[in-house]
């Protein structure tokens, strides 16, 4: 009878005995402090609630790449075709999205890397480091060749980003695998911080680079935002000896973008 009660306490029951009436009345009071408290607490849990799925919709959302970014991994040959200025200026000049942690243990991540790796240690490349936009891909990713340590290693970067810059600006001739024949002395900063997740532990991770190294990280971080080393360029040039290396791979179509592309 009590749960009855609670249940249509909001009904007058007039035949109710004056007894069951003073029971619910005193119910009521008793009550109403933890009514009240609920009363605030469900409009929150329930926010919560809505939170938390949006937030898993979002991740699960963006933990995937992208149909053209599938195609450009699973269709391009162990060494990638590079982007290049003018003709794709809409993935360079296009800042990248980020890389979810979800992603780097798929087999589609392990093949990008495989691939832009082969791609920039080709002899018609041969660069220091590339970034995904570079390769067709507008991710947070790119390889480093660390001058600066033993062996002088390539290691792979996501979710590359440069925390802080100090010590003095350096002016030295830079080249870029997307503006070729190009050159330019490029101002940049001896010392940078850099982050970024580890792509076994999937922990962040956090460095600080000095010299050439630091130097390769700057520029590889500008692709991110779209930018190339021509633009902060003081003065730019055509690398005669860099044209003409070219000019054999060229000749056999080396450089040629995939029909499919």
């Amino acid at each position: 009878m009590a749960a009855k009660v609670r249940l249509f306490s909001n009904i007058p029951f007039l035949f109710f005995t004056p007894e069951v009436r003073i029971l619910q009345q005193t119910d009521k009071t008793m009550d109403s402090p933890l009514r009240k408290m609920n009363r605030l607490l469900i409009p929150v849990m329930a926010g919560l609630l809505l939170a938390g799925v949006l937030l898993l919709w979002h991740d699960r959302k963006d933990a995937s790449f992208l149909p053209r970014e599938k195609q450009i991994i699973l269709q391009s040959d162990s060494v990638m075709y590079v982007t290049v200025l003018p003709q794709d200026s809409l993935i360079l000049r296009t800042p990248v999205r980020d890389l979810p942690k979800a992603l780097l243990h798929t087999d589609l991540f392990h093949t990008l890397a495989a691939k832009m790796l082969a791609t920039v240690r080709a002899p018609q490349q041969d660069g220091v480091g590339i970034a995904a936009p570079q390769v067709g891909i507008s991710r947070r990713l790119a390889w480093v060749q660390r001058y600066d340590k033993e062996g002088e290693p390539w290691e792979l970067y996501p979710d590359i980003r440069i925390l802080a810059r100090s010590g003095g600006l350096t002016h030295d001739p830079e080249g870029c695998l997307s503006v070729p024949p190009l050159q330019g002395r490029v101002p940049r900063h001896e010392t940078v911080v850099i982050s970024w997740t580890d792509p076994q532990t999937l922990e962040e991770r956090r460095d600080t680079v000095h010299g050439y190294t630091a130097i390769i990280f700057q520029h590889e971080c500008d692709h991110m935002e779209g930018t190339v080393c021509t633009d902060r360029a003081d003065s730019v040039w055509t690398s005669p000896s860099w044209a003409a290396e070219r000019a054999l791979f060229e000749a056999a179509g080396t450089y040629q973008k995939p029909e499919w592309w």
